[in-house]
């Protein structure tokens, strides 16, 4: 017998042995549960790894916002407000005014019109001059034709007679057709306006007349033009 007809024989008398065992039966059920455990196990280490991804990019972007967001300055600690306080106001010092006198009306008289100075007095003008009297009858006057006063120049006389109750003062304003005040200047800078007197036409002399209190004799005397403007004076 050939070799090829040996391996015929034999593959035969295993294939009959093969027939001949009965296979056991496929465990199925412990297939089909190994195969959920492997597909649970797949899926929990799956979702395990989505996990951990998510985790790590929740982490990234919320470190990506901090580190974005610009730091702000620490806000300013606030003051408490200041106690209340009274405002000191600063006391005003007095200072000399700079005001313009007022200019006074100039009352025109007739020549020899007797005018009623008050306190008893009576002034009255004349071509001559001026003429006064006083409640006691005292009786005075003083000219402007006798060579001592010179009408060209601005000037001022001064006459005064003093009693307890107080001073008349007045006399003569001369050398101005302008004339706006004459001021009589009494002790601690008190002022007082004078009244004034001319003739028609205005001749360019007149006279002035005040009342004053007690102690104003050495008061001055200074005449000024209706824009305020300084004309004569007399020191005290």
């Amino acid at each position: 017998m050939d070799a090829e007809a040996e391996v015929d024989r034999i593959r035969e008398a295993f294939a009959r042995e093969a027939y001949d065992v009965t296979p056991s039966p496929v465990p199925l059920a412990a297939l089909m549960r190994e195969g959920r455990k492997a597909r649970r196990r797949r899926r929990t280490a799956t979702f395990s790894a989505l996990t951990v991804l998510g985790a790590a990019t929740a982490a990234a972007a919320v470190v990506g916002v901090t580190s974005a967001r610009p730091s702000l300055p620490s806000p300013a600690p606030i003051a408490a407000p200041p106690s209340a306080v009274a405002p000191r106001i600063p006391t005003p010092k007095a200072t000399p005014t700079s005001a313009k006198p007022t200019p006074t009306p100039v009352r025109v008289v007739a020549s020899g019109q007797r005018v009623d100075a008050g306190k008893g007095w009576k002034v009255w003008l004349t071509e001559e001059g001026k003429h006064w009297t006083g409640p006691d009858g005292y009786e005075n006057s003083r000219s402007v034709t006798d060579g001592n006063v010179d009408t060209a120049v601005p000037g001022v006389t001064h006459q005064s007679q003093s009693s307890p109750a107080g001073g008349f003062h007045s006399g003569l304003y001369y050398g101005t057709r302008a004339v706006g005040r004459v001021e009589l200047k009494g002790p601690g800078g008190t002022r007082t306006a004078a009244t004034l007197l001319e003739l028609p036409g205005r001749p360019g002399w007149g006279v002035w007349y005040a009342h004053a209190g007690p102690g104003a004799g050495e008061a001055g005397l200074a005449m000024y033009d209706r824009a305020g403007k300084l004309l004569a004076e007399l020191p005290g």
